[in-house]
C-alpha cells in the first residue's frame, strides 16, 4: 500500500513538472529568475512615481532597481525610460507603466457610481475599452481600476468610484470594466491591465471616513464584500490592490488571511498583488509595525508582490533575506507574478509604444459612447404632471445653478488627465441643441456649489420669472467626493437649497438636476421640485445627455445602484438588510407623539422617530417617461433539489406612449435559515427595450448555487427551506412567488 501511494505521489510531481515546463511563459520565467540577483528581484518589486528623465530615475532603471513606474504620461519619455531598461540594464527586463484611469482617460465617462446606474454591462465594457485605447496610446499598460468595494455609506467620498451597495450588481459591472480594459488578449498593445481594488472591505470603513478601520465578521466578509473580487478573478483580472484599511485590526497590506489564504490558496490567483500608495509604510501608523523594516517583513509574508511608493522593499528585503527572517523563495513567488504579467502583456517582445499619427482622443465614436452612458446613468426620481420631457408649449427656459456651466465639476472625481475644455456643459448643450426652439435665459445664481452669496439668488429669481420652466442644476463640485473627500453632512452644500426655494416661490415649474459624486439627502428639495433627475457626475458629454433627456430626444432608463437616505442618521441604509424581531409595522412619527405619552405607547418597533424606516428612494428605483406593467411572477417548478435550477418569468408591457428601456430586477429571499438572511437579494437583471404597447416575456434561471451562503462553520451552501422570488422594477416593488428547496 505504501509503495502504491508513493508511486502516485511521484507521478503527480512529474505531471505537475511537465505541465510547468510545457508552459512557454513559465519556462521563460524560470530561465530569467535563474539569472537574477537578489537585488534585481527586489527591483522588480519596487514601483515608483515618474520623475521624467531625471538622473536618479535613469540610474535606478539601469541598475535594475525599478519594476514599474506610475504617473509618467509623456510618450517620448516612457519610450526612452523603457529603452534604458531594455538596452542598458543587465537583464533587459521591461518596465510596466501604470496610471489611475478610473472612468476615462481623456474622454471622461460618468463616475463609476453613475455607470452602475445604467445597469448596462455592454455599455460599461465599451466605455472601458475607450479608456484603454486612449491610455495605451501614451505608453500606459496598467490601470488601478475597477474599484469594486461594496459601498453602503454615502458619507464615504470613494462611493463615487464604487458601483454601489450590491454584491451582484458590483460583480457584473466590475467584470464588464475588466473586459473593456483588458480586451480579448493581454498581449494586444491596446490591452490595459486591470486592477481589482481595494482588497478588501474598504467600503465598510467606520463613520464613512477614508482610510478608517473596519470590523467585518467573516460571514459578512465572504457573503457581501468578497464576491465581486472572486468574480474578478474568474474574469481574468490581471492584478489586485490591497486596501488602506485594517480589517479586524489587521491592515490589508499585512493580512495573510486575505492575501494568502483566500486570494492565493482558495482562489488560486496568479496575478500581481500591489500595495496601495505607501500603504506598507502606513502599517507603522496603524500601530502594528515598529518601523519600515518590520512593515516590509509583514507585507512580504502576507504576499504583497509590489510596493507602491513606500521604499520598503528596495531598502529592507535584502537584509531580511540574508538574516533568514524571510526566504528568497518568497521573493521568487512575487517576482514570478510580476514577470508573468510582463510576459502576458507582450512587453518582452514589444516593449515600446508606437507614436500614433493621431492620438485616439475625443473621437466621434468615443464621445457618442460617453454621451449614451451619461444618458443611461441619469435616474428620474420624480416627474409631477409629466413635466418632463418639455414639449413645444415651452417657449423659454431659465438655466440656473452652479452645475449648469461648470466644465470641470461635471467630470467628477479622480480623472487626472481630463481636459475641462472638452466638456460640454448643460448650458452649452441646451443653447447649441435646442436654442433655436426655445429662448435660453442663463443665470447661475450661485457660482459654485458651496457658494452662500444671496445676491446671486436674487438674479436667478429674476431670470426664472422671465421663463416658462426653470432648469436648476445643483449638486457637488467634483472635489467634494472621491478619495479623502468624505462628508458628515451629505445635504446640498452652500445656499443651493435656498436657491431652489426661491425659484419655487416664483410659481414657475422647476426641474432639478442633481450632479453629484454620492447619494445626497435631498428630501426637502425633492418635495419642492416638480421633476428631479439624479445625474451623478456625467463626464465630458454630460451636457448633451441631459439636454436630450430634458427635451425628450432620449428617455430616462437609469436605476439607482445605491439607496438614497432621507437623513444622514439612517446611514448605513441598504435594501438587503436583515429583518429584525420587531419590524416597523407600526410607526408614530416624532411630531405625532402625544405630550406625556408613556414609553411603550409607540408600539416598540424598529424605526427612527424622525425618519421612519424607509429610504427616500430605494435601490433599483428609477422612473421613465412611459410606464411598465409587470404581470404575476411564474416559476417553472414549485420545488427543486440541490444542484437543480428553476426558471422564473413574467411579462412586462410598456403601457405608455414612449419607446423606452426598462431594467427588470430579479430578487430572492430565503425565508428561514440557520442564520438570518437579507429581506431581498439581487440575483439577476435584464435591461430590455420595449416599444410603446409592446409586451415581452423575460426569464431568469436560478440554480441552487445562487441560494448558497456562508454559515458559522464557513461552509458555503444552500439550505433546504422556503424561498420567495420577485421580478420587479425596483427593490421595494412587486409580489413574490414561492418555491421550496428540498
Amino acid at each position: 500500500m505504501f509503495k502504491k501511494k508513493l508511486f502516485f505521489i511521484m507521478l503527480t510531481i512529474v505531471l505537475v513538472g511537465c505541465a510547468h515546463t510545457n508552459d512557454p511563459i513559465e519556462a521563460k520565467i524560470d530561465e530569467l529568475l535563474s539569472r537574477m540577483t537578489l537585488q534585481e528581484k527586489i527591483g522588480q518589486m519596487n514601483q515608483l512615481t515618474g520623475t521624467g528623465l531625471s538622473k536618479d530615475m535613469i540610474s535606478q532603471i539601469k541598475s535594475g532597481k525599478v519594476g514599474s513606474i506610475l504617473n509618467e504620461l509623456d510618450l517620448k519619455t516612457t519610450n526612452e525610460l523603457q529603452r534604458k531598461a531594455v538596452k542598458e540594464s543587465r537583464l533587459g527586463i521591461p518596465l510596466l507603466f501604470a496610471r489611475d484611469v478610473i472612468h476615462g482617460f481623456k474622454t471622461i465617462f460618468p463616475i463609476p457610481l453613475g455607470q452602475a446606474a445604467t445597469w448596462n454591462t455592454q455599455l460599461i465594457e465599451s466605455g472601458a475599452r475607450v479608456a484603454a485605447l486612449e491610455a495605451t496610446s501614451t505608453g500606459i499598460r496598467w490601470t488601478f481600476a475597477p474599484m469594486i468595494d461594496i459601498a453602503r455609506d454615502p458619507r464615504w467620498g470613494r462611493i463615487a468610484e464604487s458601483c454601489g451597495e450590491d454584491p451582484y450588481l458590483t460583480s457584473q459591472m466590475g467584470v464588464a470594466m475588466i473586459k473593456g480594459f483588458q480586451g480579448k488578449n493581454l498581449s494586444d498593445p491596446t490591452s490595459l491591465a486591470a486592477c481589482a481594488k481595494h482588497f478588501a472591505g474598504y467600503g465598510a470603513t467606520e463613520s464613512g471616513k477614508d482610510y478608517n478601520t473596519t470590523w467585518i465578521p467573516e460571514v459578512q466578509l465572504r457573503d457581501v464584500y468578497l464576491p465581486p473580487f472572486k468574480m474578478a478573478v474568474d474574469a481574468g483580472v490581471a492584478t489586485f490592490m490591497c486596501s488602506f484599511n485594517d480589517i479586524n485590526g489587521v491592515p490589508s497590506s499585512g493580512n495573510e488571511f486575505l492575501n494568502r489564504q483566500i486570494l492565493r490558496k482558495e482562489w488560486n490567483y496568479s496575478g500581481i498583488l500591489v500595495s496601495d500608495w505607501a500603504s506598507i509604510d502606513q502599517m507603522i501608523k496603524h500601530g502594528v509595525c515598529n518601523d519600515l523594516k518590520d512593515a516590509t517583513q509583514k507585507a512580504v509574508k502576507a504576499g504583497v508582490d509590489m510596493d507602491m511608493m513606500s521604499y520598503a522593499y528596495i531598502n529592507h528585503i535584502e537584509e531580511l533575506v540574508k538574516s533568514g527572517v524571510i526566504s528568497e523563495k518568497q521573493i521568487d513567488e512575487s517576482v514570478r507574478n510580476i514577470l508573468r504579467l510582463k510576459y502576458r502583456l507582450g512587453l518582452f517582445d514589444h516593449p515600446y509604444t508606437k507614436e500614433p499619427a493621431n492620438m485616439p482622443f475625443y473621437t466621434e465614436e468615443s464621445l457618442e459612447k460617453a454621451k449614451q452612458t451619461a444618458i443611461e446613468s441619469a435616474v428620474l426620481l420624480k416627474n409631477d404632471r409629466n413635466l418632463l420631457p418639455l414639449n413645444e408649449a415651452v417657449k423659454s427656459v431659465a438655466v440656473i445653478g452652479p452645475l449648469s456651466d461648470s466644465p470641470a465639476d461635471q467630470l467628477g472625481t479622480w480623472c487626472f488627465d481630463a481636459e475641462p475644455s472638452h466638456s460640454v456643459t448643460p448650458l452649452a448643450a441646451i443653447q447649441n441643441l435646442y436654442g433655436s426652439k426655445v429662448k435660453v435665459i442663463a443665470e447661475k445664481g450661485l457660482t459654485y456649489s458651496r457658494d452662500m452669496n444671496a445676491q446671486g439668488i436674487a438674479k436667478a429669481v429674476l431670470a426664472a420669472r422671465k421663463a416658462d420652466v426653470v432648469l436648476l442644476f445643483v449638486g457637488e463640485e467634483s472635489q467634494l467626493s472621491g478619495e479623502a473627500h468624505c462628508r458628515a453632512d451629505i445635504s446640498l452644500p452652500g445656499a443651493q437649497s435656498a436657491l431652489l426655494t426661491a425659484l419655487k416661490n416664483t410659481g414657475k415649474p422647476v426641474v432639478m438636476v442633481v450632479m453629484a459624486g454620492r447619494p445626497l439627502t435631498i428630501g426637502k428639495e425633492v418635495s419642492e421640485a416638480d421633476a428631479v433627475l439624479y445625474a451623478f457626475h456625467g463626464g465630458t458629454m454630460a451636457g448633451p445627455a441631459l439636454a436630450d433627456l430634458i427635451f425628450g430626444k432620449a428617455v430616462p432608463s437609469g436605476k439607482l445602484p445605491v439607496t438614497l437616505p432621507r437623513m444622514v442618521g439612517q446611514v448605513p441604509i441598504y435594501y438587503a438588510h436583515k429583518m429584525t424581531g420587531r419590524p416597523a409595522d407600526k410607526m408614530t412619527m416624532i411630531d405625532k407623539i402625544p405630550v406625556g405619552a408613556n414609553q411603550t405607547s409607540l408600539g416598540n418597533t424598529s424605526y427612527h422617530l424622525d425618519a421612519g424606516d424607509g429610504p427616500l428612494f430605494p435601490f433599483g428605483f428609477g422612473l421613465s417617461y412611459t410606464a411598465f406593467h409587470y404581470s404575476g411572477v411564474k416559476i417553472s417548478k414549485n420545488s427543486i433539489s440541490q444542484g437543480q435550477s428553476i426558471t422564473v418569468s413574467c411579462e412586462i408591457t410598456n403601457t405608455g406612449k414612449f419607446d423606452a428601456a426598462e431594467v427588470a430586477q430579479f430578487y430572492v429571499r430565503d425565508l428561514v435559515a440557520s442564520l438570518a438572511r437579507p429581506v431581498k437579494e439581487l440575483k439577476g437583471f435584464q435591461k430590455i427595450s420595449l416599444k410603446a404597447g409592446e409586451t415581452r416575456t423575460i426569464n431568469f434561471t436560478l440554480n441552487t448555487e445562487q441560494l448558497a451562503f456562508y454559515n458559522t462553520d464557513m461552509i458555503n451552501r444552500a439550505e433546504p427551506g422556503d424561498f420567495q422570488a420577485w421580478i420587479s422594477t425596483d427593490s421595494q416593488s412587486g409580489k413574490p412567488a414561492t418555491f421550496k428547496l428540498l
